[in-house]
């Protein structure tokens, strides 16, 4: 029927069977800051004159925060442009960092024994799984509150990197150092812009770091247990990639695995 994130098609049309919907932007990368209004505008414009009276957004940690946040600044454009929609209820659901995201390790990992991040050493971020996410999703949909704005904080465990490489070392049974990526340095920088990524992106992600280590994109209230524990994650997902990568690494060096290095 059509493309959110192109704008391609009979988008508003897109929801005319539904009352109910799941909604969810995928970050462009090559369009950072472009992409999240764009797909935000859409949106509005499909839902204003359709059936849906239930929205469920998947936001992120920070939406609240107004300002250069990074990655978090599209989901606060987000979220704006959706509470425009006065006859539709929407459940915010602020998630945490995705703990797939992990992932990006298990390379830095085999290789130097390490996880390479910009985050403070001392400063303690959630994680949350992505079937967490669906289950709560899926339960906001088929039990409706009612009410006309609801946010949920929706994160599991509050941990810091060297915590996080704690867990892991248990579970392979080697150390696993953290090694905090300072990005103020200019060789660090100008690596990343020769062999990774864009200045663009270079940015974001320092607007990103800065955001989480001063505390300006945090949680805030209470949140619910979540099923998926770190731990059951490294033990049960995380490890394969780890021990498939020691038996077969290919894969190409990515700014993760080469700023793991000593």
């Amino acid at each position: 029927m059509g493309s959110f994130d192109t704008g391609a098609g009979d988008l508003g049309s897109f929801f005319r069977d539904a009352d109910a919907a799941f909604l969810m932007v995928k970050t462009d990368w090559n369009n950072i800051h472009g992409h999240y209004p764009a797909v935000a505008r859409r949106f509005v414009d499909a839902l204003r004159n359709s059936p849906v009276r239930l929205a469920v957004n998947l936001t992120s940690i920070g939406s609240e925060v107004k300002g250069d946040t990074g990655h978090f600044a599209g989901f606060h454009q987000l979220d704006q442009a959706l509470n425009q929609l006065s006859d539709v209820d929407l459940v915010h659901l602020r998630a945490s960092w995705f703990i797939e995201n992990t992932l990006a390790w298990a390379a830095a990992v085999a290789r130097h024994g390490a996880l390479g991040w910009s985050l403070d050493p001392d400063r303690k971020t959630p994680w949350v799984a992505t079937d967490d996410i669906a289950n709560l999703a899926a339960k906001e949909l088929t039990n409706p509150t009612g009410e006309h704005r609801v946010i949920r904080e929706v994160g599991s465990e509050d941990l810091t990197m060297p915590e996080l490489a704690a867990i892991i070392s248990r579970e392979i049974g080697r150390p696993v150092a953290y090694r905090f990526v300072d990005r103020k340095r200019q060789d660090i920088e100008a690596e990343f812009l020769k062999r990774f990524g864009t200045p663009e992106q270079w940015l974001d992600d320092s607007q990103t770091f800065d955001a989480l280590n001063d505390g300006r994109v945090r949680f805030h209230g209470h949140r619910s247990p979540l099923p998926t524990s770190m731990e059951s994650f490294i033990r049960d997902v995380w490890k394969p990639r780890y021990l498939a990568t020691l038996a077969d690494d290919r894969e190409p060096e990515t700014f993760p695995t080469w700023s793991s290095k000593d």
